[in-house]
C-alpha cells in the first residue's frame, strides 16, 4: 500500500495532480501488477495538507513507526511536521542528554564568551573553545584521555559541532587554556558568583596530590618540565606527583585551583594561594584543613603566610582540649543541619586560643549503636574462648584489628579483657569535634559549619580523583599540559556542582537521568535524519531545573544531495 500521484492534462494545457491511496495486485491473466485505488484524497493544490500529516501520525502512532517529514521541497524554510518514511535505515544511537546539560550551563557560566573572546583578541581558532568544551564534557560522560576524546568518544554522543576538530585542536587549546587561565577563572567565578548568588565571604581550600606511574622526577630547573616531584602523596605513599591546591566557596563551588611541585609541603602552598586570592575582593579567605595539619609549627607558619586558619584537632591527643574543651559547662548554640555548637576560649594573651566545640546528636546516636554492637561482638567472641589466652592466634588477630582493638587490653596475666574504661572514655567523644580557629572575628555559626565545609573540600577531591571526573592517571609530562589537564577538571567540577545546586541531586543520579535522552540517526540516499527518543519524566524534571528546554524530536534534518 502506498501514496501516489496521478497527473491529467487540460484542455487548456495546465496539469492537475491528484493524490490516490493504491496498493498493487497482479492482473490473473497478464500476471504483471495492476495498481488498484483504495481510496481518492482529491486534488493537491485543494487538499489540506495538516490533515494528511495527522493522519500518517495516526497510521505510525498504531503500526508503531517512526515518523519523519521528507515533504519535496525547500527543507531549510519549512517547518518539518511529519512523513512516514519508510526508506530510511538506523546508522546509530548516540548521547543526547549529558552533553545537552553540559554545553547549555558551559554557556551559563560564560564559558564560551570568555574562551571566544580570548581566542578573538589572540587571534586564534574559535574552535578551541569548542576543543575545551569537548574535554570537559567527556570528563562528566566517560572520562577518556585526549586521544580518546578525539578518537571514539566524541562519535559517542551528539555534539554536532565538534565534528570537525581534530586532534591537534585538543591540544593547543590546552596550550591557550595554560597561558590565560588566571582570566578565565576570576573573569568565570565571578559570572558564576553573580549568577547564582553565591556567598564569597568566607573561602575554604585545601590540597591534594596527583600521582605518576614514572620512576623519575623532573628536573626542577626546566620551567617546562618541573612538576613532577617525589613527594608523600595523600594516600600515604612515595611516588612522583604534583600537588594540587583548590580553593572552593562553602557551597563547594570551585573558586581557583593551583598546581604546584609534588614535593611542596601544604604550609608552603598557603603564601602563594593568599597572594592569588588578594586582588579578588573575595573579603576573607582561610584557610581550613584537618588535623593531620594541626601542629605547633604548622600553625606558626599558616598564621605567617595565610593569617587566619581553621583546623580541626586530634581531641584524645590534646591535653587541653580534654581538660579544658570536652569539660567546659554550658548549653550549646543550635544551627541548622542538626549541628549545635559552642566556644571555649583557653588561656590569656598570646597563649590565648580560641576553640569550636561542636556536636551532632544523630551523630552521637550512631557512634553509642556502633560501639554497642562491637562490645556485643567482642563479648560473644570472648565467651567462645573461656581460657582468654593473649598469645592465641585469635587474640592476636583481634588485637591487630583497628575496629577492636581500642576496645580491648591484655592483663598482667597474659589474658585478654574488654577494656571498660576505653569503652566510657570513648563515648565522651560521640558525635564531637573540635575547631581552633585565630580569627576572632568569625561568628560561632560559620566556625561551625567551616568542618563541614571541608568536608565539601574533601567530596570535590573525591570527584576529581576517583568518583566521576577522574584526574589521574595523567598522561602528559609537560607541566603546561599537566596543569592545563587540571584546570580542566576543575571546569568540570564546577558543571557538577553547579548542577548539583540547582536539581538538588548529586551527580550519579542526574547523570543517570540524562543518560536516558538520546538520539538515533538515520539515512537514506538523500538524507540524514536524527530523532530523539521520548524524554522519560526524570528526564523531563532534571531539564526543567537547568532551566533547559527539550529538544524538538526532530533534531536535525541534512540532505545529502
Amino acid at each position: 500500500m502506498y501514496l501516489r500521484t496521478t497527473k491529467r492534462k487540460n484542455k487548456d494545457g495546465s496539469v492537475v495532480e491528484y493524490f490516490q491511496l493504491a496498493h498493487n495486485e497482479r492482473h490473473p491473466v497478464t500476471r504483471k501488477p495492476v495498481a488498484k485505488i483504495i481510496h481518492n484524497f482529491g486534488r493537491t493544490d485543494q487538499l489540506d495538507r495538516d490533515q494528511l500529516v495527522r493522519l500518517c501520525r495516526s497510521i505510525a502512532r498504531v503500526c508503531d513507526l517512526t515518523v519523519v517529514d521528507l515533504h519535496s521541497g525547500d527543507q531549510d524554510s519549512k517547518k518539518i511536521d511529519g512523513y512516514l518514511a519508510e526508506g530510511l535505515k538506523i546508522d546509530r544511537t548516540v548521547e543526547l542528554g549529558l552533553v545537552l546539560a553540559i554545553e547549555a550551563l558551559w554557556d551559563k557560566i560564560g564559558l564560551r564568551k570568555t574562551l571566544c573572546d580570548i581566542a578573538m583578541v589572540n587571534k586564534l581558532p574559535q574552535c578551541y573553545e569548542r576543543a575545551l568544551l569537548a574535554m570537559t564534557a567527556n570528563r562528566l560522560c566517560t572520562p577518556d584521555s585526549k586521544l580518546g576524546v578525539w578518537d571514539r568518544w566524541l562519535d559517542t554522543v551528539y555534539l554536532p559541532t565538534c565534528k570537525e576538530l581534530q586532534l591537534r585542536h585538543m591540544y593547543e587549546a590546552m596550550d591557550m587554556l595554560h597561558a590565560h587561565c588566571t582570566e578565565v577563572e576570576e573573569t568565570v567565578f565571578f559570572h558564576v558568583a553573580n549568577l547564582f548568588n553565591l556567598e564569597v565571604d568566607l573561602i575554604f581550600y585545601d590540597t591534594t596530590t596527583a600521582s605518576f606511574t614514572t620512576d623519575y622526577e623532573d628536573d626542577a630547573d626546566d620551567p617546562d618540565v618541573s612538576l613532577r616531584q617525589f613527594g608523600h602523596s595523600k594516600e600515604g605513599t612515595w611516588s612522583t606527583q604534583v600537588v594540587v591546591a583548590l580553593a572552593v566557596t562553602r557551597e563547594g563551588i570551585p573558586v581557583r585551583s593551583w598546581v604546584l611541585p609534588g614535593n611542596t609541603t601544604d604550609v608552603n602552598t598557603i603564601e602563594q594561594v593568599r597572594s592569588d586570592l588578594r586582588g579578588w575582593s573575595l573579603g576573607r579567605a582561610m584557610f581550613v584543613a584537618d588535623s593531620g595539619m594541626n601542629s605547633q609549627d604548622n600553625r606558626t607558619e599558616l598564621s605567617r603566610a595565610c593569617g587566619k586558619y581553621m583546623l580541626a584537632c586530634r581531641m584524645a591527643n590534646v591535653a587541653e582540649i580534654k581538660l579544658d574543651v570536652l569539660s567546659k559547662r554550658g548549653r550549646y548554640t543550635v544551627f541548622k543541619d542538626n549541628l549545635q555548637a559552642k566556644e571555649v576560649i583557653v588561656g590569656d594573651g598570646v597563649r590565648r586560643k580560641r576553640y569550636i566545640l561542636c556536636f551532632n546528636p544523630k551523630e552521637a546516636e550512631r557512634q553509642r549503636k556502633h560501639r554497642g554492637e562491637v562490645v556485643t561482638l567482642l563479648e560473644q567472641e570472648l565467651e567462645s574462648h573461656p581460657n582468654g589466652d593473649a598469645s592465641a592466634q585469635w587474640a592476636i588477630e583481634l588485637l591487630a584489628s583497628r575496629r577492636y582493638k581500642r576496645y580491648l587490653r591484655v592483663t598482667k596475666a597474659g589474658l585478654i579483657r574488654i577494656d571498660r574504661g576505653a569503652v566510657r572514655q570513648a563515648a565522651k567523644y560521640d558525635g564531637k569535634w573540635v575547631i581552633e580557629t585565630n580569627d576572632d572575628t568569625i561568628s560561632l555559626e560559620d566556625a561551625a559549619m567551616g568542618y563541614k565545609s571541608l568536608m565539601v573540600i574533601e567530596r570535590c577531591f573525591r570527584s576529581l580523583k576517583r568518583t566521576q571526573i577522574k584526574m589521574t592517571p595523567m598522561y602528559h609530562w609537560l607541566s603546561r599540559r599537566i596543569e592545563s589537564h587540571v584546570k580542566i577538571c576543575v571546569l568540570a567540577l564546577m558543571i557538577e556542582r553547579l548542577a548539583e545546586r540547582s536539581c538538588g541531586q548529586p551527580w550519579s543520579k542526574i547523570r543517570r537521568s540524562l543518560k536516558k535522552l538520546q538520539v538515533t540517526k538515520f539515512f537514506d540516499l538523500n538524507h540524514r535524519v536524527c530523532l530523539r527518543n521520548e524524554i522519560p519524566a526524570d528526564t523531563r524534571k532534571i531539564l526543567k531545573k537547568l532551566s533547559i528546554n527539550p529538544p524538538k524530536q526532530l533534531v536535525s534534518l541534512e540532505k545529502t544531495t
